[in-house]
Formats: structure tokens, sequence, C-alpha cells
């Protein structure tokens, strides 16, 4: 790792947020541990962490509430920890941003694969690394630089691969998650193709992660809120039943 990954921690529990917090030091990561949402946005303020660890259960601030916040102000990946056996709070998470889940009490090598996983999936892109090295067989197809550079229209808004957000036609920005951000970059690279869910996921280097894998549907309904001219009847990505998913870059001309 050529530059230490910042991570926060937040859990209202001591025990617990020290616990994952001493591991993650052990495996090289810096930890700030924060007790819940002012803290976190204390922590914030000062640095933005590559990464936000977060549980959901927590009795001042729950942590749905400070996944809205977060996700509407930055891009930050947020993997949620849930004591709950129900799957609703999983399930509005994914669908206010975050990138990946675990019920808690967890496993700590499994948290820190996650970790890894999510981290992967939202490192922006190094030019010079990549042009330094082969890319491995399984990488999703490359995007040549010039085309980098070049934004994507995705019905009502703009991709920019280099900054991984997306823009309205004022130039307003639209903060990504991870995944959202990997999905439409494999779509940018596959215009009119049908992709089934399976070949996404391996396009989208998403194969070890678990929740990715589940929640795939969830994360093209949000994407398709935030692109499409009316997501009740999308037309830039569009369902192929029994096949996948197609982007159809004219798809979203208004009629």
């Amino acid at each position: 790792m050529s530059q230490t990954q910042h991570i926060c921690v937040v859990d209202d529990e001591p025990p617990a947020r020290e616990m994952v917090g001493d591991y993650l030091r052990m495996h090289g990561f810096a930890v700030t541990l924060c007790d819940g949402g002012a803290s976190l946005r204390e922590a914030i303020g000062r640095q933005m962490p590559d990464l936000v660890v977060l549980d959901l259960n927590m009795p001042e601030e729950d942590g749905l509430s400070i996944i809205r916040d977060l996700k509407r102000h930055s891009g930050v990946p947020i993997i949620m920890l849930t004591a709950t056996a129900s799957s609703i709070d999983r399930v509005v998470g994914l669908e206010l941003g975050a990138d990946d889940y675990l019920a808690k009490p967890c496993e700590m090598r499994e948290l820190l694969a996650r970790i890894r996983s999510v981290l992967r999936r939202s490192a922006p892109a190094r030019t010079d690394t990549v042009a330094a090295a082969p890319p491995p067989a399984a990488a999703s197809p490359s995007i040549a630089p010039a085309e980098a550079e070049t934004p994507v229209r995705f019905g009502t808004k703009w991709l920019d691969l280099a900054a991984q957000v997306l823009r309205d036609d004022d130039g307003n920005e639209y903060p990504l998650t991870a995944s959202e951000f990997a999905l439409l970059k494999v779509f940018a690279s596959n215009p009119k193709r049908v992709l089934s869910r399976e070949r996404l996921l391996d396009l989208a280097n998403a194969r070890d992660a678990d929740a990715f894998d589940r929640a795939i549907d969830l994360r093209i309904m949000r994407i398709r809120r935030k692109i499409e001219f009316d997501p009740r009847h999308p037309a830039v990505i569009r369902t192929v039943r029994g096949g996948g998913y197609l982007f159809s870059p004219s798809g979203g001309e208004k009629a």
C-alpha cells in the first residue's frame, strides 16, 4: 500500500469500536474511532476518510440518518454493521448509498476482506500505475485516456470518468458510491450490449463483494433515479427480460 488508508469506525459501544480499530491498525490502516454522528462529522471536518465502518443501531442518531447525510455531501464508501435480524434496515441503507453490510457480531477477517473489496472498487484510477504494468486478465474493459477525458451521456446527466461524479447540464455535481460508479463505468464501456448480472459483476470486479451481488437490482434502481427522465419507465438503462441490462446512450431522449 503506497499510502496509509484512513478508516473511521463509528460505534457507540467502546469495546466494539476499539476491537475493530485495533484489528484494522494491525493490518496497516490509519483509524479514527467515533462514538456517533457528531464525532464522525468532526473527524471528517479534519480529514475525509477513505471509508466509514458504521454501526446502524445507535441511540443518539441512527446509522441510516448518518448514511443519508454523508451521501448527500460526499461519495465516501460506507460499510454498515447491524445487529438487527430484520433486512429492512440493510435494504434501506443500500438504497441510501451504503456500499456493503455485515451482521454483528462479525468475523474480523470477513470485515477486513469487505473493507479491502470496497476500497478497491472506490479507488480512483491511477494512470501512471496502470501504464507501468499490464492489466490483469479479469480486469474490467479499459477506457483509453482520450475517452476518459470525455464525459459520457447518461440520460439527464453526464458521467465524468476522471472525477467519478455525475454532472447535470448546469455543471452541478452528484456524488456516486463506489458501486454505482463501477456499474456506470461498465455500461459506458459496453453501450448497446446486453449485460447479464453475472457479466456485470465480472466487469465491475465485484465477484468478491457478496452484498454487491445481492443488491445489484437495487443499485440499478438507485442509478435510474439519478439519470432517467422517468425512472418508472427507464430508457437509458433498460431491463432485458431473461438477459440482464442494456445501456442505450440515446435512450434518454424525450419522445
